[in-house]
This record gives C-alpha cells, structure tokens and sequence, in this order.
C-alpha cells in the first residue's frame, strides 16, 4: 500500500525544463508504474500530476460520459487539453511541455503541494495569490467539511 501524497515543495526547473520529483513525494508514489504519471491542466492556473493508477479512475468516469451530450464533449475537450503522461528517468526527473509551462506561469521556480492522490505544480507567485490569507476563512472550511465524520452524514464527530 502506498502513502498519501502530502507536503509543499520548492523545486527549479532545469534549463530543458525538467523538474525533479521530491523524494519524499517519489517514495509514496504506488509501487504498480511508480515511474509512469499524467500531467494535466489544473482547474485553477496550475497543472495537476496523477499517478497512473489515480488518472485511470478519472480517465473511465470522464470516457464514460455520454459523448452525444454536448456540454459532455466540451468538458472532456477542455479536461483532456494538453493531456501528456510522463516518465520519471533514472533520477526522478520529467519534462513538462512549453504549453503545460505557459498555462501555468511556471519559469524557473515551482511549488509542487501533495494533495493525496495527485500533486500540483504551481508558479511561486501564483500560489502564494490563491491561499488563503484568512484563517478564519479556512476555519469556517474545516468547519464545513471536516465536522461530521465522513462515513456517517449529519453525526456529530466524537470529542477525542
């Protein structure tokens, strides 16, 4: 079994624009095609990195959507935009395209920030603009989707 992916990076890109996964990110990556991942474009001005396990469920349930539906088409036109699987060389490294680069605003500088099945590859100055700089903001958050346990809506969590 392998770990969540979890923790912020700093990494640089080099001057062919690669970019060296994190050990610590590499280490809890599944053993099954550990080397093998997806690069995407984020939602939000960023790219999003799957392992290749995690991309094959999103992959089936966005293939699966009916493809005579217009608004279906337009989204997995969009969400496969610029879709590009990487491998990891001998030293952890993979390219990202000029494309995936300019989407993003990544240069030289990146944040790469675990989100448990997947990572995200931000430009510094863009995900410092996207935290949240109130934390009574992100308490209300927690408040919202952490109060109740997730496996019984509407229960009270249990005082530890």
């Amino acid at each position: 079994m392998h770990q969540s992916l979890s923790g912020e990076y700093d990494c640089k890109l080099d001057p062919k624009g690669r970019l060296v996964l994190p050990a610590k990110v590499k280490a809890a990556l599944p053993a099954t095609f550990a080397n093998q991942l997806v690069l995407v474009r984020g939602f939000e001005p960023c790219l999003t990195l799957y392992p290749r396990a995690a991309w094959e469920l999103i992959h089936a349930k966005v293939t699966a959507l009916d493809e005579f539906n217009e608004e279906n088409r337009q989204f997995q036109r969009n969400f496969f935009r610029g879709m590009t699987e990487v491998e990891l060389d001998s030293i952890g490294r993979f390219g990202l395209p000029g494309s995936m680069r300019r989407y993003a605003g990544i240069e030289k500088d990146a944040v790469i920030v675990g989100l448990g099945n997947r990572c995200e590859l931000w430009d510094p100055a863009r995900y410092d603009d996207f935290l949240i700089k109130d934390m009574s903001q992100l308490s209300s958050m927690a408040q919202k989707f952490l109060a109740t346990p997730l496996d019984t809506p509407g229960t009270p969590a249990p005082l530890a």
